[in-house]
């Protein structure tokens, strides 16, 4: 997956004002894309949990875009580190989802560990900072047992208004 792959499926990257968050972004996707072994992600689904036919591209574009106008309307927080969480918030979906033929499943990874704990060690390991890591860790479930930033609020609201329209779809 090159650099022009991961800005046309997420242009609000261009809304990150911060070079080094812009870059993180590019290569934690590509990292991800790498370690999981896809080809392309356009017709990854966002969740194995329910019969959906919203892409994990469509679904990081529509958090993304839910958390920018939420930022904006606040004016308190910070858009920089909310537009990278929400565009990383899922890229361990990556790890934890296989192609099967036509099929995605969870892989033998994915059995194991859930796309929160993976993608908050793809986001380090690209060299984002912990606060968009924390974002990636607490944005579904495992974070009940931490307190979230502020950002990290929005981005766990935003995702679970997303889910939860798509399983009435």
């Amino acid at each position: 997956m090159d650099r022009n792959y991961v800005e046309d499926s997420f242009p609000q990257i261009n809304k990150i004002m911060n070079k080094d968050l812009r870059e993180g972004v590019v290569k934690t996707w590509q990292l991800a894309v790498a370690k999981g072994g896809w080809d392309k992600i356009d017709d990854v689904p966002f969740t194995l949990l329910t019969d959906v036919k919203t892409s994990l591209i469509e679904h990081t574009r529509r958090v993304t875009d839910m958390a920018m106008a939420i930022g904006q309307t606040r004016q308190d927080l910070n858009m920089d580190v909310l537009i990278t969480g929400a565009l990383v918030h899922d890229v361990g979906k990556l790890i934890e989802y296989t192609r099967k033929g036509k099929t995605i499943v969870k892989s033998e990874f994915g059995k194991m560990v859930r796309h929160p704990v993976s993608g908050y060690g793809l986001v380090l390991e690209a060299g984002l900072p912990v606060e968009i890591a924390h974002i990636v860790a607490a944005h579904s479930k495992e974070g009940e047992s931490v307190t979230r930033s502020p950002e990290a609020i929005v981005i766990h609201h935003c995702d679970f208004i997303d889910f939860d329209i798509a399983r009435t779809d």
